[in-house]
């Protein structure tokens, strides 16, 4: 691994922070075109400094002993520059300064940055992005532990080797529990939230380069599933006897038909049933995860199941239209629903926001452009993913025109 490619040291003075007709004495030391300064705590008359030798000038005792002085400092300076190249360091002069300072970046280092970035996001970030970033956290020490044998170390040690290695061991982590190896998607996911951190320890200049400059995140374009008519018919239609299962199908099927996601669903207040430009009954939120605003007409069927749970005793406890029930336990009990209705996808909540774009609009011909302003997309390229079943609807129709084409002139020929 290159180290660099220019290294020096300088002494200098700043005139325009003289004081009592002084000048503070600096190290300038340079790496690769970046450069620092570190002060040396010391003042010289500017008579007897010589500018171009960066030493003071005179025969005085005093001045003896200020060179004598510089030249311990530039001989420990390279004493860091030579230490960092035996250890295999990234050399940046931020380290050098550190190093020569004392702190040699021991407050700069990767379980430090991971640990300020969760703490400073907590109440920015929801708390459903928080836990997948607390995950990456778990992989980033497992990766620290078995590959390095440490629990931490100096950003500067980052490089790009670190993250493909990282990277390598994700994507070669076997779980010891009930969970899945991680696939393409997640392993970049995780390298993705990776890279933020690191950005921001860039930004905070902990770090004077960037190892993620050269590396590029590569997702697999990755169909998003959905219930057709059928499918969703049968969910809306399936008369069931446990009062649980009738529930989380209501749920369901109001996020089928207003394209809610889970924790905005179970956000939903009385207060968030507003008149619309049309005069008829809307939905006026915000999402959760982006803080989005989101305005949806209320559909007959999401209508009928808020008019049934606004009075619910749980409901009206928490002053909101559905009573609570967990993410998880929802999505267990939609596995019951799928097997009970002879479905073969693997039904999620998440899954009613996917048919509420496609099955619900898209495919009735609402625009992409409107899709997109409900679903609460910040851009009209997320809404994207969900064109294709609109080219497959084309293609199904076309398909039917063709037929119906054929026909009469299949019977001429007959004649």
């Amino acid at each position: 691994m290159r180290t660099t490619n220019t290294f020096g040291v300088q002494f200098i003075t700043r005139t325009n922070k003289a004081k009592d007709g002084l000048l503070p004495i600096y190290a300038r030391v340079t790496v690769d075109g970046r450069r620092v300064e570190i002060s040396l705590k010391r003042w010289i008359k500017p008579s007897d400094w010589n500018g171009s030798k960066g030493m003071a000038k005179g025969s005085r005792e005093e001045i003896k002993s200020l060179n004598h002085y510089l030249d311990e400092v530039r001989a420990r300076i390279m004493e860091c520059y030579q230490e960092m190249q035996v250890q295999k360091r990234l050399i940046t002069a931020d380290a050098i300064k550190s190093m020569f300072l004392g702190t040699d970046q021991k407050d700069f280092t990767l379980c430090k940055l991971v640990d300020y970035h969760n703490q400073t996001m907590r109440d920015t970030l929801a708390w459903g992005t928080m836990k997948n970033y607390f995950t990456t956290q778990k992989y980033i020490h497992r990766f620290l532990k078995e590959r390095f044998g440490t629990t931490d170390m100096f950003l500067s040690e980052l490089s790009y080797k670190f993250i493909t290695d990282f990277e390598f061991y994700l994507r070669n982590y076997k779980p010891k529990d009930h969970q899945k190896p991680l696939g393409n998607n997640g392993v970049m996911k995780h390298l993705e939230r990776f890279r933020k951190m690191v950005t921001m320890a860039v930004k905070m200049e902990w770090v004077s380069r960037d190892p993620f400059d050269k590396y590029q995140l590569k997702f697999h374009r990755v169909d998003r599933d959905f219930l057709n008519d059928e499918e969703l018919e049968a969910v809306e239609n399936k008369d069931f006897k446990i009062v649980r299962l009738q529930w989380v199908r209501d749920l369901f099927v109001f996020s089928c038909y207003t394209g809610l996601a889970y924790i905005d669903a179970m956000n939903l207040t009385p207060s968030n049933i507003t008149i619309g430009i049309d005069g008829e009954y809307w939905l006026s939120t915000c999402r959760q995860k982006t803080d989005q605003p989101v305005r949806v007409p209320i559909l007959p069927k999401a209508w009928e199941i808020i008019e049934k749970y606004k009075t619910h005793p749980r409901a009206v406890q928490r002053g909101a239209i559905f009573p609570m029930i967990s993410n998880q336990k929802l999505n267990s009990y939609l596995k019951e629903i799928a097997d009970l209705c002879g479905i073969e996808k693997n039904l999620t909540f998440h899954l009613a926001r996917h048919t509420f774009a496609t099955t619900v609009t898209l495919c009735n011909g609402v625009p992409l452009e409107t899709v997109s302003k409900m679903l609460g997309h910040s851009k009209i390229t997320t809404t994207q993913v969900y064109a294709k079943v609109v080219e497959k609807k084309v293609s199904e129709d076309m398909q039917n025109l063709r037929e119906k084409l054929a026909a009469p002139k299949l019977m001429r020929r007959a004649k």
